[in-house]
């Protein structure tokens, strides 16, 4: 049996673009894409802790050591800079296999959404 689990969070970044007028997507920081584990074209759902908005995009990757996190497209309708997010992704596994696997999880510094060294 194969289930979903959670592979990788960045818990708590705050949004710092929202560009409407892009195909769409989200950009994330390069760092912090690392350290979640995160590729580029990578599904993920973004959950608005500021006004409870839930959606799906794909991950572009920003500069590195930016802080970026911009939402593009029509996402960007679903958030205001400054609002708070957690960006999460998941895995599809063997049940098995998915009782010892660890997720990436990532804490970033608020509101500079940069990773305390």
């Amino acid at each position: 049996m194969q289930i979903q689990v959670l592979k990788s969070k960045i818990h708590r970044v705050t949004v710092t673009q929202a560009e409407l007028n892009y195909i769409g997507s989200i950009t994330i920081d390069e760092r912090l894409m690392q350290a979640a584990n995160l590729i580029e074209g990578e599904r993920v759902q973004v959950v608005n802790i500021n006004n409870g908005e839930r959606l799906e995009t794909y991950v572009i990757t920003g500069a590195k050591d930016s802080g970026t996190i911009c939402l593009n497209g029509p996402a960007a309708r679903k958030v205001a800079v400054g609002d708070v997010v957690i960006i999460i992704s998941y895995a599809t596994m063997d049940f098995e296999a998915a009782k010892s696997f660890k997720p990436s999880l990532v804490f970033p510094k608020e509101p500079s959404n940069l990773l305390v060294p």
